[in-house]
Parts: C-alpha cells; structure tokens; sequence
C-alpha cells in the first residue's frame, strides 16, 4: 500500500471517528471541529506510518509548513488542550487495533503462494519489477509495463487485509 493510501484510510477513519464527512478534512475552513482531527490525522499519518509531509500536506489540501505546525505542536495540545488529547487518543486507538488485525506474511514462500493464488501474472522477460514486503518477506515481482496495472490491482484486492507496501523499480 503506497504512502497516499495509508494516509487515506487514516483520513476516512478519523471522519469516522469524529462523525465528519468523509474528505471534509481537506476543506479550507479553521473551524476548531475540522482543524482538530485534520492536526491529529496529519500526526498519526507522520508518527504511526512516517509518511512524508508533502503527501499529507497534498491529501489534506495544506502546505508542508502547516504539516510541520501540526507535528511541531503535537506535544504541547497533547499535554494543555483535552479536546485534542480526546480525538488523538480516540484516532490513534481505532488505528492501532485495525492495523493488529491487518496480517503479515511470516516467510516469501507465503508471499508467493497468495501472489499465485490471487492470479498474478509473472513475466519471463519483465520490462518493470514490484517490490512487495510484507513483514520480513520480500518478493521481486518481475511484470510487463503492459500487465503492471493489472498486477497493482490485484495486489491491491488480494491483500486488503494485510499489511504490506509496494516499490515500483524499473530496469
């Protein structure tokens, strides 16, 4: 799963939490009942996942530097500000258990036989290689740019309750 889609679910989950529209974190309003869960979404999306600023800041529709507020300030509205410190502590634990339950492969060989099982495509003579790990497995996919997109998707559907991450290498 790639940065921009770890951040996602981290967003849907925190206008669930907070009982928002979805996407409303990207509005450009500094109401306290959006700005909040937009800090604390930005800062498990940088503490639990180390996803880079730029990409929050491009999801939620703010600069870096806002990001960077975000994060600077975590500690001191953590410790002075309870409203905060209720909907980070909140996001942070629905977060925590859902990523518990997300499995890992233990070994490659268990990497391979769900790729196999899922349908994926293996190239002789590949143009692109995916990087999938999982865990400590790790397996080099070896694909066509042709079937690159189809391979993505499948991934993408075969491993909706595994945590995983993705590396596109060209060759």
């Amino acid at each position: 799963m790639t940065d921009r889609e770890q951040f996602e679910l981290i967003c849907d989950l925190t206008t669930e939490m907070v009982g928002l529209q979805q996407g409303s974190l990207a509005f450009n309003t500094r109401k306290q009942e959006v700005l909040i869960p937009r800090m604390v979404a930005s800062v498990i999306g940088i503490i639990a996942k180390d996803i880079h600023v730029t990409v929050i800041a491009d999801i939620i529709k703010k600069d870096r530097t806002s990001v960077l507020h975000y994060k600077n300030s975590h500690k001191s509205n953590y410790a002075s500000f309870p409203y905060y410190r209720n909907i980070f502590n909140k996001v942070y634990n629905a977060y925590t258990e859902s990523e518990k339950i997300k499995v890992v492969f233990p070994n490659r060989h268990e990497l391979c036989k769900c790729l196999i099982d899922a349908g994926i495509k293996i190239s002789a003579k590949p143009q692109v290689k995916i990087k999938i790990t999982s865990g400590k497995a790790k397996y080099m996919l070896p694909t066509t740019y042709l079937e690159f997109s189809n391979n993505i998707n499948i991934i993408k559907h075969a491993f909706r309750e595994v945590d995983y991450s993705t590396e596109i290498i060209t060759l």
